[in-house]
């Protein structure tokens, strides 16, 4: 790829360095683009790294390093600042560097190598296969796809990993729920339960069984009912009504095991191979793939449960209260000890995610990132602390958050529920918007930060849309390349000497910040600067577009501008990949 302007700045201050500080030759050099541009293009804070080790005023020393650094046609202008900060202003020749580095890189344009090829795993979406996904999964979908693309845009040996709860309580209720829906349409009335599972994607799997099997599966309703508890008043919401109802949800598929023996497995396995195949669809017409899917269950069939639990007690870390073992939380920063057996045997859900981040340490990823939903952010503590107790390094662990969406038409708080009565499903926001818009939409914000999806707007066809805008800038583009009568492949060679005028030269020196941009949005996981970015990029284009003719009768100066756009374009082109947003040509 071709060498970049800023490591062409560092190469020239790293020989400034060698000559007056030989001893410190191995100080890091950063450069950075200076937040008002009358600083500048680049400013480093070197001198002030070497005050301490050579004993000087840094600005005495910016000046020695001034003073040896070898002469080079990139800077056009290099001041001392402040307390010792240096600010380079670039030669405007300097920043057409970038325009040719992109039509030489092509779609590797701000490739990095800053993961080192590193192996991580970035952990996301895994909802509970007991529903669709609805909006508030959208983002975190949108967010780790867009985070995966941009870690192996930067050097990153990333693997997509989706956690599918197929264990436990919560499939066991869509199991109940289900067979209970199927006893209804065959005849047996029992009692549908505020607390299971409502949709009619739950009435849709019922009648699968019923075509499937008949009336195989049906039990009378005494049987069913026999030895629940009693139920509370429907109008009741109270705690201990809420708790009643659990008792009878439990008693339920205790029945429903009990009645149904073996062929519970296939009523269990239905409801969850169901679910998942349509969230594996929702995903994939989402643009967001996984490359490993896996399993709670096998946690517990390989004996990795119990195996951890075990671990944990013989390091010390787990005492019995009341007949449950408790693993001490407390003792690495959590807010109180926590639960991992309950006194009847069964692991808790805590339990099984502790064994899963040990598997995760066990395979060798270098590092770990887990996205959550923002209500999340209490359990940070214990599974860092379950991570210490394994003697394992909880440095290796980070948690990205991702706040919900709440969406927005005509200036409104839409309703989030659908003729379901639960909530707007991923599908339906796609369906309504189109995937470009959900997918930019979603990334127009920091993960943590509460974002409003304005429906209205990401349907709109204006310039106050910005992935509209930013295609549209995509879009002009080949429609002047189409117009255009060259070669492509001789644009690199471009005279870009031509491009002299203020908005082309700035177009230049932000297609050259593209490089920094993606290393700053991996180093802080932070996909959301790629589509700031975009949207700036854009406005310099169109800008520019609308105050100059493209296509002018200089065949040189021609052959300059279409240069300079075709590097707009792929820069777009590379960036939107990142997001998962399409380049539409023509609008």
């Amino acid at each position: 790829m071709a060498k970049d302007v800023k490591s062409q700045l560092t190469s020239l201050l790293q020989q400034a360095l060698e000559r007056i500080a030989p001893d410190a030759g191995d100080t890091p050099i950063h450069l950075e683009r200076p937040r008002d541009p009358s600083h500048g293009d680049y400013a480093t804070n070197l001198a002030m790294q070497l005050a301490k080790a050579l004993k000087k005023n840094p600005r005495e020393i910016a000046k020695q390093l001034l003073g040896s650094m070898p002469v080079s046609v990139l800077v056009q202008k290099a001041e001392i600042a402040g307390a010792g900060f240096i600010n380079f202003t670039l030669d405007p020749r300097a920043k057409l560097q970038a325009v040719r580095a992109v039509l030489v890189d092509g779609e590797n344009y701000g490739r990095s190598t800053q993961g080192g090829w590193q192996k991580v795993q970035i952990e996301f979406v895994s909802a509970n296969p007991t529903g669709p996904l609805h909006v508030g999964h959208g983002r975190g979908a949108a967010y780790g796809a867009s985070l995966s693309s941009l870690l192996t845009f930067a050097g990153w040996d990333v693997t997509r990993e989706y956690y599918v709860n197929d264990a436990g309580r919560q499939m066991d209720i869509l199991g109940l729920s289900t067979w209970l829906r199927y006893l209804a349409q065959n005849g047996v009335d029992v009692p549908f339960l505020p607390n299971a599972y409502q949709g009619d994607y739950v009435r849709d799997m019922a009648k699968q069984i019923t075509a499937a099997h008949g009336q195989k599966y049906v039990r009378s309703a005494e049987a069913v009912l026999a030895g629940t508890p009693g139920l509370p008043d429907a109008s009741r919401a109270d705690d201990e009504a809420k708790r009643q109802r659990d008792q009878h949800l439990d008693a339920l598929i205790a029945n429903a095991k009990e009645l149904l023996g073996a062929d519970w497995a296939y009523i269990h396995q239905h409801a969850l191979s169901e679910q998942l195949a349509d969230c594996r669809d929702d995903l994939e017409q989402f643009g967001v793939h996984f490359d490993v899917w896996f399993s709670e269950k096998a946690l517990f069939d390989t004996g990795l449960v119990a195996r951890c639990v075990d671990l944990l007690e013989k390091k010390g870390h787990l005492y019995v209260q009341n007949g449950a073992r408790w693993f001490r939380s407390t003792t690495f920063g959590d807010e109180k000890d926590r639960v991992v057996q309950r006194e009847n045997g069964l692991y808790t859900y805590f339990a099984s995610d502790i064994a899963y981040h040990l598997n995760k340490f066990e395979r060798g990823f270098d590092k770990v990132i887990n996205i959550w939903g923002a209500d999340h952010h209490g359990y940070i503590a214990r599974v860092n602390g379950a991570i210490s107790a394994l003697d394992l390094d909880a440095a290796k662990l980070q948690v990205a958050l991702v706040q919900f969406a709440v969406l927005y038409r005509n200036g409104q708080k839409a309703s989030m529920s659908t003729r379901s009565g639960e909530f707007v499903t991923l599908r339906e926001l796609r369906g309504e918007v189109g995937n470009d818009a959900c997918r930019f939409f979603y990334a127009l914000r920091k993960s943590d930060q509460h974002l409003d999806f304005d429906l209205d707007l990401a349907k709109s066809q204006t310039n106050e849309n910005p992935v509209y805008y930013i295609q549209y800038a995509h879009a002009r583009i080949c429609s002047v390349l189409n117009q255009w009568s060259g070669n492509f492949e001789d644009l690199a060679e471009a005279d870009l000497s031509r491009l002299d005028n203020p908005r082309e030269l700035a177009i230049a020196n932000k297609l050259a910040e593209f490089r920094d941009v993606i290393d700053t949005a991996a180093r802080d996981l932070a996909p959301h600067l790629i589509a700031f970015y975009l949207k700036d990029l854009a406005g310099e284009f169109h800008g520019w577009y609308n105050a100059e003719r493209m296509l002018v009768d200089d065949a040189v100066l021609r052959d300059a501008r279409v240069a300079l756009a075709a590097a707009v374009r792929q820069t777009i082109r590379n960036g939107l990949a990142i997001l998962g947003v399409s380049c539409p040509e023509s609008m």
